[in-house]
């Protein structure tokens, strides 16, 4: 584990390789899974406020539920908000391309279109990484989600040679600052180190 400010860092986010591969896995986390993306607290009312400026990219059935309902529910088990779900599993906000069949985000989309100023929520942005916070301690835990789905994406990763923090270098950064992504830089290079000593 690794320590940076006030998070601790599984070493699989500096050893492991990612990089999504869209084409192979069709954006199935934004439709597989048990609940759909957890959110901030702020991030509710922010898909409160952008709700209208995202229907022209989604899904009539999810325009019509967000016109009566918010984007979000509170999952008991999980005990987080997290965006809703239709009953096939896909998120609210999401949207397939007819040519291709790939999922896609709504939010981002309407993001790269200057609609709003909002990329997507925090969590979906990190993944594969997951963040659980201590709020007893006053510390965050971020781990690297293992998902069979993001097969193609390791595969892709080895091949490109990128660390899943490298992969996720701008959401990071949108989390916690360019200098904690630095920080984790100069732990990467110690890894690297670390590893060639064994090797030697």
């Amino acid at each position: 584990m690794v320590f940076i400010e006030d998070v601790l860092i599984s070493e699989d986010v500096f050893t492991e390789t990612f990089f999504c591969h869209l084409e192979k896995c069709k954006g199935a986390c934004c439709w597989e899974g048990d609940y759909g993306a957890p959110l901030l607290e702020d991030e509710k009312i922010i898909l409160d406020k952008i709700n209208n400026h995202i229907f022209s990219y989604i899904p009539e059935k999810s325009v019509h539920f967000l016109s009566e309902n918010p984007g979000y529910v509170y999952e008991k088990k999980q005990k987080i908000w997290a965006t809703y779900c239709h009953e096939d599993g896909a998120c609210v906000y999401v949207h397939f391309d007819s040519k291709s069949g790939i999922a896609y985000c709504g939010i981002e989309t309407a993001h790269r279109d200057n609609k709003i100023n909002f990329i997507k929520p925090l969590s979906c942005h990190l993944y594969p990484i997951r963040v659980s916070k201590n709020e007893v301690l006053g510390f965050e835990a971020w781990n690297y989600d293992r998902w069979d789905i993001c097969g193609a994406a390791c595969m892709l990763g080895a091949e490109k040679k990128t660390p899943v923090f490298q992969f996720l270098k701008s959401a990071i950064i949108r989390a916690k600052g360019e200098d904690f992504y630095v920080q984790m830089e100069e732990a990467y290079q110690h890894f690297r180190i670390e590893k060639k000593e064994d090797q030697d």
